[in-house]
């Protein structure tokens, strides 16, 4: 695929319930173009749904400054920020004032890897970008990003070939107290690129 020259994925298509978009990104492809030009891509393999009208979970974010607002902004627009030293990437759902995100966990490279090398040194390879922090610093994505939305041509999102239901795993999502048990991240079955995080919950197979 001509990355470069791929229709992005509209702003709509993230206004809609974040479980069902979480799962409907498995397959599309993350297309960062660096200031000098060049192109990296990589293919999404694992996503989480955050949803805080429904979500215990979403308690944190009265802690976190911005946060709330942030979640409650236009749908399509990138939520970067920094959670444990560690950079994170959502992207925003639901329409605007409601509060929900996606959490992009891991990503297969497919294009520009040696330039994510640069940006991650790795000895090995799966561990470029098997990880939600991982493939944040591999694609070279920065609080420049935070708030813009997921069309701009520096860095967008563009569909995949549609993953069929029983290639997709569900489980619980990784690092939670409350809401352990929703069954809201999604991984591409047997994919090596997948993050090594453990379920909150055990709903391996929900």
């Amino acid at each position: 695929m001509d990355f470069g020259h791929a229709r992005a994925l509209p702003l709509t298509f993230f206004a809609g319930d974040p479980v069902s978009v979480a799962r409907a990104l498995l397959g599309a492809a993350m297309v960062r173009v660096l200031p000098d030009s060049e192109t990296l891509a990589a293919r999404i393999v694992e996503t989480e749904a955050y949803d805080c009208p429904r979500d215990p979970s979403c308690h944190v974010i009265a802690r976190l400054p911005g946060a709330a607002a942030m979640m409650a902004g236009p749908p399509g627009r990138v939520y970067y920020h920094v959670a444990y030293d560690q950079p994170l990437l959502n992207i925003i759902c639901r329409p605007e004032g409601v509060q929900a995100s996606i959490l992009i966990r891991a990503a297969e490279p497919l294009l520009g890897e040696d330039r994510m090398r640069e940006h991650r040194p790795v000895k090995r390879r799966v561990d470029l970008s098997n990880g939600p922090a991982k493939l944040v610093t591999a694609l070279h994505l920065g609080p420049e990003q935070r708030g813009q939305p997921i069309d701009r041509a520096d860095f967008y999102l563009v569909p995949g070939e549609p993953v069929e239901d029983n290639a997709v795993t569900t489980t619980a999502r990784v690092g939670l107290r409350r809401g352990a048990d929703l069954p809201w991240r999604f991984l591409l079955t047997g994919s090596p690129w997948v993050s090594a995080g453990k379920p909150s919950a055990a709903l391996n197979g929900v």
